[in-house]
């Protein structure tokens, strides 16, 4: 058995990791520019701990607050424009997976003044990005150990990746207290998106040593969580520090291994109804883990040890995802997957038993 791992990101974690441990930012250089949403940083606190830890270090900063969930290729080229404008030496991204992946493409605007917005697809053709430093506020993307970042297409309003080596972060900075402001709904549409990635991760053939052993722990630390914000309605605030750490164990398994089919399927809900991600993903769960029972028996019995019996475990995550304004008509599931028309996605391939363009169709009826 072989297998690779590359994980170059300094992660900081713990209470209070920004303002403490604030040299890391120093070493990036003496201006940078702050990539965020419009008030979930602000509202986490994170925003604040940053510009005490630049002041600290006698660090310029300007703000970039443009970001919106599903991020749009045209915010971050205009992101990318400001910093060079401002003459940042780094960029710093603050947020859920949304700042976080935007962080990384602004990265690349900034240092190629002659891309187009959609130039980003082609970044290895370009000039190599500045360094980011990133804030994580919610437990979800693990975005902050991950060489990904997924962006929105303005004119076709289809997601798509970049990803590549270049796309790490030089320092992530890990505290599960600017996730303790996110509501109810918020957490858990990010938790289940932490909980795919740990699940689909695991079931690729990627998934062995060490790797392994972060789905493995990842896997039952966020399903224990998913089980009381299923039982309680709530968010019992002991639990923001095993979902947050859940979802940076998770980013390190689909960094090796990736994501399976329920991902790529998940767009077409978030594109064309506005799902949360996490819960795009997760309306996938019970026909992906049908097939690693069919395809994957053994991962599949290691898996409902890791967490309950496959009708409890299918339980208790539908009852977790919202999809009643979901409607696709098998007329609409075709047209819809014309996207895999000329390219089966390596999402697809990964899975157990892989998955053919026909029947992702008729996985996408609702």
């Amino acid at each position: 058995m072989t297998y690779n791992v590359y994980m170059p990101v300094r992660c900081i974690s713990g209470e209070n990791a920004v303002v403490e441990n604030s040299a890391y930012l120093a070493g990036l250089g003496k201006k940078c520019l702050i990539v965020t949403g419009r008030s979930g940083a602000k509202r986490s606190g994170a925003l604040a701990d940053a510009e005490t830890a630049l002041k600290k270090e006698n660090i310029g900063f300007e703000i970039y607050d443009g970001i919106g969930e599903n991020p749009l290729i045209s915010s971050c080229f205009e992101a990318g424009k400001k910093a060079r404008e401002c003459a940042a030496e780094f960029i710093l991204g603050i947020g859920g997976g949304s700042a976080q992946d935007a962080s990384k493409a602004v990265a690349f605007f900034a240092t190629n003044p002659g891309f187009a917005p959609a130039d980003i697809y082609r970044k290895n053709e370009g000039n190599p990005p500045l360094p980011v430093a990133l804030i994580g506020t919610t437990a979800g993307t693990g975005s902050e150990v991950t060489a990904v970042a997924v962006l929105t297409n303005d004119e076709t309003g289809i997601k798509k990746s970049i990803k590549g080596d270049d796309c790490y972060a030089a320092v992530s900075y890990c505290d599960p207290k600017y996730t303790r402001s996110l509501p109810y709904n918020f957490t858990v549409s990010t938790a289940l998106d932490a909980f795919e990635h740990a699940v689909e991760g695991f079931f690729t053939e990627k998934c062995e040593g060490s790797v392994r052993i972060y789905a493995e722990r990842a896997i039952p630390q966020i399903y224990e969580c998913l089980v009381a914000l299923s039982k309680s309605g709530t968010v019992d605030e002991a639990l923001r520090e095993p979902l947050y750490y859940g979802s940076v164990l998770a980013g390190l398994v689909i960094n090796t291994c990736g994501t399976a089919f329920p991902h790529p399927l998940g767009y077409v809900l978030t594109e064309n109804f506005g799902t949360p991600h996490g819960t795009a993903c997760a309306a996938f769960f019970a026909p992906f883990i049908d097939r690693c029972v069919e395809f994957s028996p053994v991962k599949a019995e290691k898996f409902f040890e890791l967490t309950d019996d496959i009708n409890t475990v299918k339980s208790v995550i539908s009852s977790l995802v919202k999809t009643d304004n979901v409607k696709i008509s098998p007329e609409q599931a075709h047209e819809f997957s014309r996207r895999w028309e000329n390219a089966i996605p390596g999402n697809f391939t990964a899975s157990p038993g892989s998955l053919t363009r026909e029947e992702a169709e008729k996985l996408i009826v609702f």
